[in-house]
């Protein structure tokens, strides 16, 4: 948890001022505004951080202590408001006069159009369409169910991105209740298993992925590409389970699996062209420089990224951007601050509605702040942009 000295000092710097011009400017002495900054004061008198935050353009109680960062923001929460109440409670739709009812064929036909906003991550087009698009799959009854898991699969997946969690479990539970199949249930669980790793319960994410690796394990030498990427994925979750809760053996035994998994397939492959189920060599690297950074080790997060192709990639938060923000992180904590707010913005211009929904990248953007003793005016923007506690 921040303490209120190093809040201090991140405002500050983010505002353009030296401790001294704050001081002059509050009139807090400049000693005070050192010792708390320098951790030697761990708190403060609310009257002096009242003084610093006027100065400084910000609520008091934003220097005392903030929010959990876990949770969306004020703005996040309005903007997915109608979707998580289609997904939570689902109305009859009522036709008028003028209306007829949806058709399985209408809804898939919308569904299609409406897939590449969820690959290119255009969420704010996303809030507006998927309300009436969730009412209308509901209301096609047992025929639509293969439209409406489809849809409840990126729904959930939509949800997890932007950490409406109880909206994502929610529509995920469905989609899985209702799967066809071993591979329909399996795409539902690798997105509910990246649900629970959000969440920080490594345990029961860990279980629910052996559990479905071990079901879904085909066999190597008649194995079809859609079944090496379920299995691929499913490893992938049981390692990054793992390697967050201290089970290094582990995560290295799925890791490897997965490698073979990849090696089988021989390039990355996406079943019936679901982006979310991209699978191969490539994403088996990400993946290995994902782990790399959770274990703090940056130096091979760097050597793996050398050997991505990440220019090949789109740019999407599946792949590219959840990888460049590893790197982006190992660049911050080898000090080389330039190079990784380099990433962070080459992200925000492929991608700028996904970059602030990662709280991943206010840590690596704060770090960067922290080690440098000015601030450029793009520097302020990002922040500004991924919305950095203040």
């Amino acid at each position: 948890m921040r303490t209120a000295g190093q809040r201090v000092k991140e405002v500050r710097k983010r505002r353009g001022l030296s401790q001294r011009e704050l001081a002059d400017a509050s009139g807090v002495s400049l000693s005070t505004i050192r010792k708390l900054e320098q951790g030697e004061r761990e708190t403060a008198r609310l009257e002096t951080l009242r003084k610093l935050a006027r100065t400084l353009r910000v609520p008091t109680m934003q220097l005392a202590g903030g929010p959990n960062e876990e949770d969306p923001d004020a703005g996040t929460v309005d903007r997915w408001k109608a979707v998580r109440s289609a997904l939570e409670l689902p109305p009859a739709v009522v036709t008028g006069l003028d209306d007829e009812p949806p058709t399985v064929g209408g809804v898939r036909a919308a569904l299609r159009e409406t897939e590449p906003l969820f690959s290119g991550d255009h969420f704010t087009a996303l809030s507006v369409m998927l309300p009436p698009l969730l009412r209308d799959a509901e209301a096609l009854g047992p025929e639509g169910r293969s439209v409406r898991v489809r849809l409840l699969q990126l729904a959930g997946w939509l949800m997890v991105q932007t950490r409406q969690f109880r909206a994502a479990e929610t529509a995920l539970e469905r989609a899985l209740d209702d799967a066809a199949d071993r591979m329909e249930g399996a795409a539902t669980v690798n997105t509910l298993c990246w649900l629970l790793l959000r969440q920080g319960q490594l345990s029961k994410a860990y279980d629910l992925a052996v559990k479905w690796s071990d079901e879904i394990e085909p066999r190597m030498s008649r194995a079809t590409p859609a079944e090496l990427s379920s299995w691929g994925w499913m490893l992938l979750r049981v390692s990054a389970a793992a390697v967050r809760n201290s089970q290094p053996g582990e995560a290295e035994d799925a890791l490897r699996l997965a490698t073979a998994a990849a090696v089988a397939l021989g390039r990355e492959h996406a079943p019936e062209n679901d982006f979310l189920r991209t699978f191969g060599p490539t994403t088996v690297k990400l993946k290995a420089a994902e782990n790399a950074g959770v274990i703090d080790r940056p130096d091979m997060v760097l050597r793996i990224a050398e050997r991505v192709p990440v220019f090949s990639l789109k740019p999407t938060s599946n792949n590219r951007n959840r990888h460049l923000l590893d790197v982006a992180d190992a660049y911050a904590k080898t000090g080389n601050y330039g190079e990784a707010f380099g990433k962070l913005e080459q992200i925000h211009a492929g991608s700028p509605e996904w970059l602030p929904n990662q709280r991943y990248a206010r840590d690596i953007l704060g770090r960067v702040m922290r080690g440098r003793r000015t601030l450029t005016g793009e520097m302020r923007t990002m922040a500004d942009v991924v919305g950095l506690p203040l």
